[in-house]
């Protein structure tokens, strides 16, 4: 059951009545000097969080333990989230956010995002304020009317960056995420150099799938950066929010980003011809695709272009692994 902050404590948002900070007290930014608030932290365990409860063996009740926040002071993890056999002066490693009463929390709930983070997300509801979207954790996370770029709707999913509020020091999600891409220009050396590493060596970058445009679609890289698969480049379906693996074709001189979603040249080329040989085995030995085959049928078969199809093709049949013939390709017979 996910937790829906209290009617009464809608309001006290600063999205709901101006100035927050004079309606509740919560952990200001410039007080949190040791919490990363909507990250993974590793704690030690201090001791454990006990209340009276007459109806408990000793007359008390364990509901959990805290942890030694630093100058943050004493955060409670709750007992289900409890590592088993935890003693005082071990590290537990957990993520730290405000719960609806803005006291900080720890858990081993495993977010969809972190602070910082562009990510897909599922509205859970929405009330006059905005809308609540699913993290992962027990508390949803707040999406203000005016950090969306159309109203959102109960059961849809939205591209969001996830970010701390300023005003309230909430975790709160956006999805007016142009605001938080990097300019590739504006990087600093180091980041920007890395990029330019794996455009030289091909190595593969991480991708948000963002959105689909008359060219092709948006993604955003390496969880900083903007970029764009053109639509002759895509042999695979592709939908907004797939994380997937590409590569850097081109870094344009006003900082946009080419990717592709296959490595270029002859390592394509190996690493699909090695897919292909598997396909045969599983499949009977043939194909009815031979190089001389409509490219959409070859897309939609295999996910690939027709020119990495001939070519791993040839490779396959310069090593004796195939026959071509006028009905296809077929495995050579041992």
């Amino acid at each position: 059951m996910r937790v829906r902050p209290k009617t009464s404590a809608l309001p006290q948002c600063r999205w709901a009545r101006g100035n927050a900070t004079h309606i509740f007290n919560p952990i200001k930014a410039e007080e949190m000097t040791t919490i990363k608030l909507g990250d993974y932290n590793t704690l030690k365990m201090v001791k454990v969080a006990e209340r009276p409860n007459p109806h408990s063996f000793g007359g008390k009740e364990t509901f959990g333990i805290y942890l030694d926040g630093g100058n943050d002071g004493e955060i409670l993890m709750p007992q289900k989230y409890v590592p088993q056999g935890v003693k005082v002066g071990d590290d537990v490693r957990c993520l730290v956010y405000l719960d609806q009463d803005e006291r900080p929390i720890a858990t081993l709930e495993t977010p969809l995002a972190r602070v910082g983070d562009f990510a897909y997300l599922k509205v859970n509801w929405v009330n006059e304020y905005g809308a609540f979207l699913d993290w992962g954790v027990m508390k949803d996370v707040f999406c203000p009317f005016g950090e969306q770029k159309k109203r959102m709707e109960i059961g849809e999913s939205y591209i969001v960056y996830l970010y701390i509020d300023k005003e309230s020091y909430r975790i709160a999600a956006s999805a007016k995420v142009d605001r938080f891409i990097i300019d590739l220009n504006d990087e600093d050396d180091k980041r920007r150099e890395a990029l330019y590493n794996k455009e030289k060596t091909g190595k593969p970058v991480d991708l948000l799938v963002w959105q689909k445009t008359d060219l092709g679609f948006k993604v955003i890289v390496e969880n900083r950066y903007a970029g764009l698969i053109y639509e002759n480049q895509i042999f695979q379906y592709v939908h907004t929010g797939d994380r997937l693996q590409g590569y850097v074709q081109c870094v344009r001189p006003d900082g946009k980003i080419d990717i592709a979603l296959q490595p270029a040249g002859r390592k394509n080329t190996v690493d699909f011809a090695e897919t292909l040989l598997r396909w045969l085995k599983d499949n009977g030995g043939s194909c009815a695709l031979g190089d001389k085959s409509d490219a959409e049928d070859i897309k939609r078969q295999f996910h690939v272009s027709k020119k990495t199809y001939k070519k791993a093709i040839g490779d396959l049949y310069k090593r004796r692994l195939i026959v071509i013939a006028e009905q296809g390709i077929r495995l050579v017979e041992p």
